[in-house]
């Protein structure tokens, strides 16, 4: 039987071209997001993210389902517990937007640190007028969770010569742009001692609602909170109280709960927070590299080679750094 690929994620005529070179004889369907719920039940790999319902239980039980190829680092659109218990082998596309996820994470808090809103809406008004500003630079940074993204930002940190501190469950390899790199059950440990509290990880169980009103009166009193991972990992609620409470110097985030965040949250007019509509990994390169990842899978799932990516524990949502299977840039050419 030929192999179906169902594909749901922005690709162009050069992209599919690159895919059927890649696996020759196979059959390629561009379901995109209209038609990707019922293309699934057919599908022997899927590459993509499906943003719209679907009934993944019922394409679990077709039992034709082999392979998922996530476009996205963030696997939470398709590790349902079905999913999760399944023989179907889960990829992610972790790494692969590091660079502009890193980028952006240093435009939001740049732009806090140096009040462009403030400005910006001065200019709006013909205002010239001199306000504070705060700084960057020699600042603490913690991040938790130090993947792709995370490790990524470490290194753009380095210029700016602040002491950055890390927590990740699994603290392996600690690279040279971190003070140090301590298991997630130190978290609590970052808390007093950030200036920038930058989250970086997957959202699961664990990680749901991580950043409450409990964790938020433990932060320094004068910390940004940046979320750039997923918008659960933070109490609406909560944040908004330690803001308003002046507990938090401000927040900046790529990701919102809800998401999009309605009209009605007093986060919209709050003027230390900075909002951007989940834009973080837009690069004009992206599908390239996410084709570029999904080819080399599909030429090492044909010879039978460690795939880029897998997901060892598919309820962590995330590839484990020392897991016994390569990481995006790490494995060779094939």
């Amino acid at each position: 039987m030929t192999t179906r690929i169902v594909l749901c994620y922005p690709v162009e005529e050069k992209h599919v071209r690159q895919i059927a070179e890649a696996m020759p004889g196979a059959e390629i369907v561009d379901a995109g997001q209209e038609r990707v719920a019922e293309a699934l039940f057919a599908a022997d790999i899927f590459c993509g993210h499906a943003k719209v319902p679907v009934d993944w239980d019922d394409v679990i039980r077709q039992g034709r389902l082999r392979w998922i190829q996530s476009s996205a680092a963030g696997m939470d659109h398709c590790l349902v517990p079905s999913v999760i218990d399944s023989d179907v082998a889960v990829t992610s596309a972790s790494g692969v937007l590091a660079d502009q996820v890193a980028e952006h994470t240093i435009a939001l808090i740049t732009a806090w640190t140096r009040s462009l809103p403030v400005f910006f809406r001065a200019q709006q008004k013909k205002e010239f007028i001199r306000r504070p500003t705060r700084d960057l630079t020699r600042s603490t940074v913690g991040i938790v969770g130090l993947g792709g993204w995370g490790r990524r930002f470490a290194e753009l940190l380095v210029p700016f010569q602040t002491k950055t501190y890390a927590v990740d469950l699994f603290p392996v390899d600690p690279p040279a742009t971190v003070e140090a790199l301590w298991p997630a059950e130190r978290f609590m440990d970052l808390l007093p001692i950030s200036d920038f509290l930058v989250l970086a990880v997957p959202l699961n169980d664990t990680t749901r609602s991580m950043i409450n009103a409990a964790v938020l009166e433990k932060m320094k009193p004068p910390a940004v909170l940046v979320n750039m991972a997923r918008g659960p990992l933070v109490v609406h609620d909560d944040l908004v109280a330690a803001l308003r409470r002046g507990e938090l110097a401000g927040a900046v985030m790529d990701v919102t709960e809800p998401e999009p965040l309605p009209p009605g949250s007093p986060l919209w007019e709050m003027p230390n927070v900075i909002i951007t509509p989940h834009v973080g990994g837009q690069a004009a390169w992206r599908i390239d590299k996410m084709t570029d990842l999904f080819c080399r899978n599909l030429r090492r799932w044909q010879s039978g080679l460690p795939l880029i990516n897998y997901l060892v524990d598919k309820r962590l949502g995330f590839p484990i750094r020392g897991g016994g299977y390569p990481l995006w840039g790490e494995a060779g050419d094939i």
